[in-house]
């Protein structure tokens, strides 16, 4: 124990290394980002009106929004996690990234060009005018809710990387990042989110290639990772079981990305904004296009990392041998390791971590002040509110917003298992919106009740399942078996810590079976529950109202399909010129 003990604070000071220069490249990635803010606040606009701060005079250019789109996607915690999960589980994660270019196909051509066309503020508006202010509202509240318990989280994750290598106290370091990010964005507004996250962007791929290129040069090359990796079962890739039950499969992976690539990027209002910054439709398709080129190649140099990890400890994990204390620290203890003889790449890698969380952040406090004052503020004002005031209130929003999520920080590392909650809580309300948005795009029949009464069943089903399979992981009923690791050419003892109980075969069979269902497949159960449902109440109930049925509501495939029908109905019940049936209804 006394062995242990002493390597673990070993450990510890060797991880303590940041030096003049890797404060220096980190402080100078945060004061570019303040600078960006302020420029943009006090030089960078052309006018001081709503327009000019959330879709920045729609004059913004194609290859930053494509980096800021990325940026936003790829949070502190996916740079951290992805390499943990395949160091732990396996390359399976990886094959979901099949599903990003047809799902990206999906986006250009039936849910970009109803977003782009109709020009809202905020997504949610969308839902108003297809069903009804009711709608509009709960979706406006679950999202914030969301998004408010997820900023805090993307904050204190690569907080916690910084304190690990920098030595300072992580409720410093978390108030002091977020504190920034908020005041750029609530200066700056969209200009200024998305030139930080371009900055930031590039610093992230660089201290990722960076980190790659030291390490397959530290294990001596890419055939040695691919042995390695080979005989330690990490590269898995046609694990064809299909049952929806296992952790993850080929199909559960690829399935269940592509459904939350839909909720992500599809109808998130932080992505559509910026889609909607771009001055015509065809750059916010090239622009679509980048971003999925970029975050193939991000996420895929993440997966690589993983292997390139265990690679380089698959002789001594140092979650067994207590280097570390939790496998989230995996990677910044892998950087500090192979990183010692290079001065300044701690810091290139901890800037690109925090580049990562500052990019979601600032995306998030962005589209929460324009959903939440398009939403909740402005219908509180009968007269019309001027340009000028309205800028000032969506600043407002955006502090309070801050400030909100500054108080969730302080206590979020006290939650213990209830942050895995909080992450698995998100299977809870992406199938409600990607139902709602997608059922209202592709059912010209769904009516207001049909999808406020899906959405809402959605919501408790998937509740509850989110809660009892929380449950049974809690007490062990439910658990996810990692791959193998080994502890043998750690070069000194290591004591073993105690196994648990093993629950039997017979107590996990009395596991209630929905329990078990792949955490991948949540956003798809719950999407599925809201056309079911809404289908069935909007069959039984009136048809949605001439307002609510515009072609323009709706993807254009199935825009073309009600133009024709109506164009066929009208020429037979009213002799109408051809000429004049061609003219779009909702001019």
């Amino acid at each position: 124990m006394d062995v242990n003990s002493t390597v673990f604070e070993t450990v510890a000071n060797k991880m303590l290394q940041f030096g003049w220069l890797d404060f220096t490249l980190f402080t100078l990635m945060l004061t570019l980002s303040i600078l960006i803010g302020i420029y943009f606040g006090f030089w960078g606009k052309k006018e001081d009106t709503p327009k000019e701060y959330l879709h920045g005079g729609k004059k913004m250019s194609t290859a930053p929004v494509a980096v800021s789109l990325m940026s936003s996607l790829l949070s502190g915690i996916m740079m951290m996690g992805i390499p943990t999960e395949i160091y732990l589980y396996g390359t399976l994660y990886w094959v979901g990234l099949i599903s990003i270019f047809p799902l990206g196909v999906i986006t250009d051509f039936f849910y970009l060009p109803v977003f782009y066309e109709l020009q809202l503020t905020s997504t949610y508006e969308y839902l108003q005018l297809r069903f009804s202010p009711k709608l509009r509202v709960m979706a406006s509240v679950l999202s914030t809710i969301g998004l408010i318990l997820y900023i805090p989280i993307v904050t204190y994750v690569p907080a916690l990387a910084f304190s690990q290598v920098s030595g300072l106290n992580i409720h410093i370091i978390s108030p002091v990042i977020l504190i920034i990010c908020v005041f750029y964005t609530m200066l700056g507004g969209i200009k200024a989110v998305v030139w930080t996250d371009f900055l930031q962007g590039l610093v992230m791929m660089v201290s990722m290639v960076t980190t790659v290129t030291l390490g397959v040069i530290n294990v001596g090359g890419f055939g040695v990772i691919w042995e390695r990796s080979q005989l330690g079962g990490r590269i898995k890739i046609f694990e064809l079981n299909p049952s929806p039950f296992v952790r993850m499969n080929f199909w559960s992976s690829i399935i269940g990305h592509g459904v939350m690539f839909i909720a992500l990027v599809s109808v998130s209002q932080s992505m559509v904004q910026k889609f909607m910054s771009l001055p015509t439709l065809r750059k916010a398709r090239t622009s679509l296009y980048l971003f999925l080129f970029e975050t193939a190649a991000v996420m895929s140099i993440s997966c690589f990392t993983g292997l390139l990890i265990y690679s380089k400890y698959y002789e001594c994990d140092p979650i067994k041998s207590k280097m570390i204390s939790r496998p989230d620290q995996i990677l910044p203890y892998y950087v500090m390791d192979i990183a010692s003889s290079v001065p300044g790449l701690p810091g290139l890698f901890v800037a690109g971590i925090f580049s990562a969380s500052l990019s979601t952040i600032s995306s998030n406090l962005n589209s929460l002040g324009a959903t939440l004052f398009e939403d909740f503020v402005r219908p509180c004002f009968k007269q019309k509110i001027s340009d000028h005031r309205a800028n000032v209130m969506i600043k407002c929003v955006v502090i309070v917003i801050g400030g909100i999520c500054l108080a969730f920080v302080m206590v979020v590392d006290k939650l213990g298992a209830v942050l895995q909650l909080c992450l698995r809580m998100q299977g809870i309300t992406y199938g409600a919106v990607i139902g709602i948005f997608s059922m209202g795009m592709f059912y010209p029949r769904a009516n207001a009740k049909g999808a406020l009464t899906g959405s809402i069943c959605s919501l408790l089903v998937m509740g509850w399942l989110v809660i009892g399979s929380q449950k049974e992981i809690a007490e062990g009923r439910i658990k996810d078996v990692t791959l193998p690791t080994s502890v043998d050419g750690c070069g000194f003892n290591v004591t073993m810590p105690e196994q648990p109980p093993s629950i039997s075969s017979l107590e996990e069979d009395d596991v209630f079976i929905l329990y078990r269902l792949s955490m991948l497949y949540y956003a798809l159960t719950g999407t599925v529950i809201v056309f079911v449902v809404g289908i069935i109440v909007s069959h039984f109930t009136e048809e949605p109202s001439p307002e609510q049925s515009k072609p323009v509501l709706f993807t254009p495939l199935v825009r073309k399909y009600i133009l024709e029908k109506n164009r066929r109905k009208t020429a037979y019940n009213n002799h109408i010129p051809e000429m004049e049936l061609l003219k779009k209804p909702w001019e």
